[in-house]
């Protein structure tokens, strides 16, 4: 999610072949695409029809869909009913993540519920547990203040999941383009999402937590809890520099990040030094996974939405694989691939999301 949906039709449109450039000899081409065993290690299913994962399955992607406690999306009991049924349905291809509501945290019964729906949702086959930006940015306590990722009264449950391995996936905050002009942000889908959303645009609210709060307030939880598997989705809110996001992989190592809605930031830093972008993603070949931020309306066809799909996955294939240059629709230039070696590829595609989720993928339902 944008933080609300990612704009998946207006990435397609713009993405074009520009020129090509001759790869490396140690890099997948785009004739491989479909032989290759993939994870997206993001997305949002809300349809257990079967459409969209036979299409997944026709382009070797495995998937990770990921509840969310996010008031655009189906209620948390309809998205987990719906993940359970496609894991049902695809047992070695797909594997999904919880959540839980905020609502009502403040009240002594909050916390033994909750530890009851994340146990009740291990049970029934869940993966990990997501929290969201609805932390820091929408909740509010009783005095009125925003209630951050390191409110005590969160502790326990990352505590339970610490003691048990059980990964947190975590969205906190919005991308840094969040706070900025529109004239300043860095990719045109951060700029059409913000101005059509205002009430997100941080940059319009200074009464708001800042970046740099949210991301304190983040590495203070991470910090307090040093044998959490933390999982910092669209890459820890940490897009705007890789040098920014090495600093929190050697920081915390324990977390991992995955690439989810912010592969156009990467792109971005790649027009600008791409030697320093293809650097970073084999210094930490082992830490980062690859997800598109997919997702789906409850009503929305499966067919429809893995043609969709199979555009913006092998726009990003050709980014990390090939060293063409091409034209993509959050750039107004183009943008050289990354082509990177086969095995840190391999591990960005599927063995980092297999070890952040030890048997996801194995076949139970």
């Amino acid at each position: 999610m944008h933080t609300a949906v990612f704009s998946f039709a207006v990435l397609i449109a713009g993405t074009i072949p520009f020129a090509a450039h001759a790869a490396d000899q140690s890099s997948y081409t785009m004739a491989d695409y479909a032989s290759v065993a993939k994870i997206d290690a993001h997305l949002h299913l809300h349809n257990a029809a079967p459409a969209f994962m036979e299409s997944a399955k026709r382009q070797n992607f495995k998937i990770l869909s990921i509840n969310v406690d996010y008031p655009d999306f189906p209620p948390l009991d309809d998205q987990q009913r719906v993940a359970i049924a496609l894991k049902k349905q695809f047992p070695q291809d797909v594997a999904w993540a919880a959540s839980f509501s905020v609502d009502g945290s403040a009240q002594p019964a909050w916390l033994a519920a909750t530890r009851h729906r994340i146990a009740a949702s291990m049970e029934a086959g869940a993966v990990g547990v997501k929290v969201w930006k609805n932390i820091g940015m929408s909740l509010r306590g009783a005095d009125k203040e925003l209630v951050m990722i390191d409110d005590a009264r969160f502790a326990p449950l990352f505590d339970d999941l610490a003691r048990q391995g059980i990964p947190l996936l975590g969205h906190q905050g919005e991308p840094h383009n969040c706070w900025l002009p529109l004239a300043r942000m860095t990719v045109n889908n951060d700029r059409t999402y913000f101005k059509n959303h205002p009430q997100y645009h941080m940059y319009l609210h200074p009464e708001m937590p800042s970046w740099e709060a949210q991301m304190a307030a983040r590495d203070r939880m991470v910090a307090a809890h040093p044998t959490l598997h933390f999982v910092g989705v669209h890459l820890a809110s940490l897009e705007r520099n890789v040098d920014e996001l090495a600093a929190f992989l050697d920081k915390f190592p324990h977390a991992v990040v995955d690439a989810s809605a912010r592969i156009g930031q990467l792109q971005y830093q790649s027009q600008r030094d791409r030697e320093k972008v293809r650097n970073f993603f084999i210094k930490y070949q082992d830490r980062i996974l690859y997800g598109s931020d997919m997702a789906q309306e409850p009503g929305q066809d499966g067919a429809a939405l893995g043609r969709e799909a199979e555009g913006v996955w092998r726009m990003h294939w050709r980014y990390f694989n090939t060293a063409e240059s091409f034209k993509v629709a959050d750039l107004d230039k183009p943008v050289q691939g990354l082509a990177l070696p086969r095995d840190v590829v391999d591990k960005l595609y599927r063995t980092n999301a297999e070890r952040a989720f030890p048997g996801a993928w194995k076949g139970q339902p």
